[in-house]
């Protein structure tokens, strides 16, 4: 075998159980992949420098094919109901498979860390068959200095093959493509699949699954800081400007999709991005758009002209268009990718029924109960068969990535809120005058005054209303702001429509909210739309 690069050598691939490979190239530094993956046709060059990607069939995740090792270590301590079990046994011939199936194959290793407090950092040696990904997971995740390879031991493995089908019959899992996690020996396998996201949701779930043993809140969350150290955290499911509303030119960009929250405050999982690009546009969102004409930058499933040039308006490979990055390639990120404790956690909704206001201000209680119910809505078109807005409640803000039972994340997030002090707000991007199809998108020049406003604590002096359906406090007036859109039913030209809309949604929270009745305390419970006790 034939290997390249740096490595410690006490620690190559064979403890992982990899041999006979033609050949593995370790920690590649860009250019290196860029001739990789360039000369193995697994890529072109677009317009600006950034790499164009392809990913097949999946063009995004496949939750359904994620699995979990059951055995007598975790059969306690994961929540079951919203993960899928493969035995050790069935894992462990997965493994064997997958060495076998790399034999004679050349890879690509990176050396990598998820988590940027050093006290809490995870190990991460990453095995790729495509130089693309090596690339990819080396932008997303942390990387460590070069006179650390030497002496580098993962704690955590990730082998990516997406030419591997697995055999259902033989591995335990549904289809030829499977993400399969074992969360004592940190191992990952993924196979049949070419989307390079999976690998980064993957070190997310096993962090998920350790920090809070620690008192440690993992979070998927983007989070920024002020001048004067005031951190925010924007939960929120894709779609909903996590990213956008993060990237904010007058403070840091701590990071834009996972962090963790410890004895030190914030920190971030990541060292990159990974931003969806549909209807990117210079003028709305400059910091991201630049980064997508940089050398470094890989745009996946990205449509572009004979000349190379991104077409970020064009949905027709996908609605899931993405750039990765590193985070440095945004101009006011983070050297350290750690913040104090936040200030201000602000949980972000794009409601498609049009019937929640564009900020409001919420108790704890409420807070937790938003936080457990982690609401969005899809909109018609976005996905196969959705003709009209759907409710999607994902809890924790990220169900696909939780191991553990929802209540631990949500006592630990109380917790934490309640000894720092922090303000809480659900800010809803999505639709205003009526529903999906009728009425607008939230205006983005009135989101970030209303986030500007709750973050440099002006809002607090606010006059509020309380919403009658949902009993969280509402602005009614802010200089800047129309006072119209602070009331969503004064925007329908329906009122009795908009309580009939509402309505609606109050009751597919409360449904939905029903698989935490044991789980929460009363106070939770009761801090829910449609409570008598939330709307006092």
């Amino acid at each position: 075998m034939v290997e390249f690069g740096s490595r410690n050598s006490d620690c190559g691939c064979e403890a992982f159980g990899l041999k006979n490979l033609k050949g593995l190239y370790w920690n590649l530094s860009e250019p290196e992949l860029y001739e990789q993956a360039l000369k193995r046709g697994e890529a072109r060059l677009a317009a600006g420098g950034a790499l164009l990607t392809e990913t097949g069939d999946h063009t995004g995740r496949s939750p359904k094919d994620k699995f979990v090792v059951k055995d007598e270590n975790t059969i306690d301590t994961v929540w079951w109901e919203n993960n899928a079990e493969i035995s050790r046994e069935d894992f462990d011939r997965l493994k064997a498979d997958m060495l076998a199936h790399a034999e004679s194959q050349e890879l690509f290793a990176q050396d990598l860390r998820g988590g940027a407090d050093p006290a809490h950092t995870l190990p991460v040696r990453v095995y790729t068959e495509l130089a693309w990904h090596s690339l990819f997971i080396r932008n997303l995740l942390l990387r460590p200095e070069s006179e650390e390879l030497s002496r580098f031991v993962p704690e955590m493995t990730i082998i990516d093959l997406p030419s591997f089908k697995a055999d259902p019959n033989r591995h335990g899992c549904r289809s030829e493509t499977v993400i399969a996690c074992d969360l004592l020996r940190k191992i990952v396998l993924i196979g049949g699949t070419a989307y390079a996201g999976e690998m980064k949701k993957s070190v997310f779930t096993v962090l998920n699954y350790l920090l809070p043993d620690k008192g440690i809140m993992p979070m998927h969350c983007s989070a920024n800081a002020g001048d004067d150290g005031d951190t925010a955290v924007f939960f929120g499911l894709s779609g909903t400007g996590k990213t956008t509303l993060s990237a904010d030119p007058s403070r840091t960009l701590v990071g834009d999709d996972e962090h963790g929250w410890g004895p030190n405050g914030i920190f971030n999982f990541e060292g990159g991005c990974y931003a969806k690009t549909i209807k990117l546009s210079r003028e709305a969102e400059p910091e991201i758009f630049a980064t997508t004409e940089r050398f470094g930058t890989i745009l996946e499933n990205v449509v572009v002209d004979d000349r190379r040039r991104p077409d970020f308006n064009d949905s027709s490979k996908t609605e899931n268009t993405r750039c990765a990055y590193p985070i440095h390639f945004i101009p006011n990120a983070s050297e350290t990718g750690q913040a104090g404790h936040p200030k201000n956690i602000i949980m972000l909704t794009a409601d498609a029924f049009g019937v929640l206001p564009p900020i409001a201000k919420l108790t704890g209680a409420q807070a937790m109960y938003h936080f457990l119910s982690g609401y969005t809505a899809k909109v018609a078109g976005t996905e196969r068969g959705v003709t009209e807005p759907m409710a999607t409640f994902s809890t924790c803000f990220g169900a696909p990535f939780m191991p553990r039972h929802p209540s631990e994340y949500g006592e630990l997030l109380k917790r934490l809120i309640q000894k720092h002090g922090v303000d809480c707000w659900l800010v809803n991007t999505g639709w205003t005058g009526g529903a999906y199809g009728v009425g607008h998108r939230m205006p983005i020049r009135d989101t970030r005054a209303l986030l500007r406003a709750a973050l440099d604590g002006s809002l607090k002096d606010a006059p509020y209303r309380t919403d009658p359906s949902f009993g969280f406090a509402v602005p009614t007036r802010l200089d800047g702001v129309d006072p119209l859109i602070l009331n969503p039913r004064e925007t329908w030209s329906d009122p009795q429509a908009y309580d009939a809309q509402a309505a609606k949604l109050v009751g597919m929270f409360i449904e939905n909210f029903t698989q935490f009745a044991e789980t929460v305390e009363q106070d939770v419970l009761s801090a829910g739309p449609g409570s008598r006790a939330a709307a006092e």
